[in-house]
């Protein structure tokens, strides 16, 4: 099965449109719920359409709160306040994922994308 992404309220238009002109699916919160739902709320959302969750929420990245083996998979884009780092982040991105293919692979992982690293998490 291909990859397919949930994003989050927060996730921008332009990166939702880089994934899809690269042949991934992407689904958006707000064709599925209010904007304003509560996190718990958006992650299983996304754990129920088998996808894996896209955000730029630093509460995503929280593995207490969120640990990655209870999901499909959370790709956390690191921007912290700046948002011109963003085509460097989605770049990065692009190739970890066309690297990586397989929906399995992130499968119980989080994804801290950053503009020179991608940090896994389990």
């Amino acid at each position: 099965m291909g990859l397919r992404f949930f994003a989050d309220q927060c996730v921008p238009t332009v990166v939702i449109e880089i994934l899809c002109d690269a042949g991934y699916e992407v689904c958006c919160l707000r064709d599925y719920l209010p904007i304003e739902s509560p996190d718990l709320v958006v992650i299983s959302k996304a754990q129920e359409l088998g996808m894996v969750l896209i955000s730029l929420n630093g509460d995503f990245a929280n593995i207490f709160d969120y640990p990655p083996s209870d999901y499909k998979g959370i790709v956390a884009l690191q921007v912290r306040n700046h948002p011109e780092v963003l085509p460097q982040i989605v770049s990065r991105l692009k190739d970890y994922l066309s690297a990586n293919p397989d929906l399995e692979h992130y499968s119980g992982k989080l994804f801290l994308v950053e503009v020179h690293r991608i940090r896994i998490r389990q």
